[in-house]
């Protein structure tokens, strides 16, 4: 399995060209990605474009490469009904990441006065933005007093041909090594890459102990030990294959306005930790590939979140409840903020204890919904059926005050404190109404027969 971003490309050309897209027009940085890639969201279409000329500038960028859950099955090579499962294995059989002393971006490498983030396509995506954003910039950094490695996607607001505005609102890593790093009165040495396989995404979004490194992580959902290579100007290990890297310090004590921008909730977000990233060092492949993921409320911003939240919510619950079949973070709320569990369920408070672990997991979590084992948490109608003939408000909802959540939610504190709900839509043990279905059978002929009926009409 290919390791590079380009290497899913080529994949995706050859399995499903259909859903590659290579836009030859020439298309204006600011907002014209993110148009059509909404609109044709707006479709239910989520192709992976390639932009061949974005105006004023060489590089070419593509997007949509996780703006679908089937992505990532793709990614780790399975059908999309394995991908859950697939990942849950692969993430207990870990490998440690091998070094390489020659990797594709060491081709070209500018430091001090020659680096100029102006020449990178970086694209302007909604008129709130006051500046052009890096999106995709998964932030490669080390721990100052434990040593481990993480990465993480945090939003960059370019402020100069050397300067980035950065923030690390989602208080967890890269913000705690930040924060050890004032104690100990240094800058935080930092990498961003830009240009990564899905892969990358999917291990840069779960939720480890800090004391464990992600770059383990990603060779176990590889399959084989993730390939890095060194930073031409500081110490750290990027993944060997990425398109272009982005080397240089967070500086300590140091604070900027940054910000608003069009976040992942669909709304302007002016909340942010305001830190600063002085570039020293740009390297990057031979004829690179800029990656930009769509913000605001849009598949390619909020897919990979719900998707990797998913695995740790069913290992989560499943500790304390045995029988868990589905879980779902669907982009309705925004990939993170919603959960929908649905269980066997064998006891009465068996729903209560799935909401108290699934709220356990992640702070960005608000609603929880657990349905029935018949119940398609996949299916958002379905959920809500659940709730029209299982739920009364009386005896179903936990209310769960002064929660800690997540700043970007714009009805959170400015502190981001929230409130929980947990609501069980199961039926009570014993007899219940019947829910009225089909057998197997008839409702696979009823698919042949509607398949043919389709192509009649078509005719």
């Amino acid at each position: 399995m290919g390791q590079a971003l380009r290497d899913f490309i080529a994949k995706m050309e050859s399995e499903r060209p259909d859903e590659v897209l290579h836009i030859h027009d020439e298309i204006d940085p600011k907002y014209e990605v993110s148009g059509l890639m909404l609109e044709a969201e707006r479709h239910g279409h989520y192709p992976l474009f390639l932009f061949d000329h974005i105006k004023g500038f060489d590089i070419p960028v593509v997007t949509g490469v996780i703006s679908h859950r089937k992505r990532f099955a793709d990614a780790l090579g399975v059908p999309l009904a394995q991908a859950t499962q697939t990942f849950m294995q692969r993430s207990v059989n870990r490998f440690a990441p091998t070094e390489i002393d020659k990797a594709p971006f060491h081709a070209n490498v500018q430091i001090g006065s020659q680096v100029d983030l102006t020449k990178l396509p970086i694209l302007t995506h909604f008129p709130v933005d006051p500046a052009p954003y890096i999106t995709a910039a998964m932030v490669v950094t080390r721990d100052p007093k434990s040593g481990t490695d993480t990465l993480g996607y945090h939003r960059c607001m370019l402020k100069g041909k050397n300067r980035l505005g950065i923030s690390l609102h989602s208080r967890r890593r890269v913000w705690e090594y930040q924060l050890r790093a004032e104690e100990l009165k240094q800058d935080l040495p930092a990498a961003i890459c830009i240009g990564l396989h899905p892969i990358h995404s999917l291990a840069s979004m779960a939720l480890l102990p800090y004391d464990e490194s992600k770059f383990e992580l990603i060779g176990g959902l590889f399959g084989e030990p993730m390939e890095v290579a060194r930073c031409a100007t500081i110490d750290l290990l990027v993944p060997a294959w990425t398109e272009i890297v982005l080397e240089g310090r967070i500086l300590s004590s140091v604070r900027e306005p940054e910000g608003p921008f069009s976040e992942f909730t669909g709304y302007a977000s002016s909340r942010s930790t305001q830190n600063v990233f002085l570039v020293e060092a740009v390297s990057y492949r031979d004829e690179p590939l800029y990656q930009s993921i769509c913000s605001g409320f849009a598949g390619d911003h909020n897919t990979v979140m719900g998707f990797t939240r998913e695995v740790d919510v069913i290992e989560a619950v499943r500790r304390t409840v045995p029988n868990v079949k589905a879980v779902h973070v669907p982009i309705s709320g925004c990939g993170i903020f919603h959960c929908y569990i649905s269980i066997k369920k064998t006891a009465e408070g068996q729903p209560q204890q799935a909401i108290y672990a699934a709220f356990g997991i992640d702070h960005g979590c608000k609603l929880v919904i657990v349905v029935d084992d018949d119940v398609d948490v996949f299916n958002e109608k379905d959920v809500l059926w659940s709730l029209s003939t299982r739920m009364q408000g009386d005896r179903s909802i936990m209310v769960m005050p002064r929660s800690m959540g997540v700043i970007l939610d714009p009805s959170t504190t400015e502190q981001g404190v929230t409130t929980k709900v947990g609501i069980d839509s199961t039926r009570p043990l014993g007899p219940y109404a019947q829910r009225l279905e089909l057998s197997v059978d008839t409702r696979a002929k009823a698919v042949i027969l509607w398949e043919k009926v389709k192509t009649e009409m078509k005719g």
